[in-house]
């Protein structure tokens, strides 16, 4: 028998997360992940960049935006953020005409979801 410590091939961590845009939403998606949630842009290698789309990272949370061909929004799935102070957060996409609503309750959180440019939903969730 072996415990998880000697145990080799598990999951480690989380490295980033792939949500899906149509083409022609890089504008956008800078302006949503960029300027309003405060992600930084990080390049893209040469080889995937010809794909279109754009990255964005803030703290451990890495974003992949890619473009797809026949894009749908994800409604269920979802990306998850934690934020440091939820409240400012919501003011600040509030005043930008971004919808937040409140999650159902969670032990040790409080949260939401907000939709991004193209519908696709992301949760913001902060430890309490």
């Amino acid at each position: 028998m072996t415990d998880a410590k000697t145990r080799v091939g598990r999951v480690v961590g989380l490295d980033h997360v792939q949500m899906a845009m149509p083409h022609g939403g890089e504008a956008d998606a800078r302006l949503f992940y960029g300027e309003v949630l405060g992600l930084t842009e990080v390049p893209k290698p040469p080889h995937l960049a010809l794909n279109g789309g754009c990255w964005f990272e803030g703290g451990a949370a890495h974003i992949h935006m890619g473009v797809e061909d026949s894009f749908f929004p994800s409604r269920k799935a979802h990306a998850a953020l934690l934020v440091d102070d939820l409240a400012a957060l919501v003011a600040r996409l509030e005043a930008r005409g971004i919808d937040f609503s409140e999650g159902k309750p969670l032990d040790g959180y409080i949260r939401g979801d907000i939709h991004d440019p193209f519908g696709n939903r992301i949760e913001l969730m902060q430890r309490v």
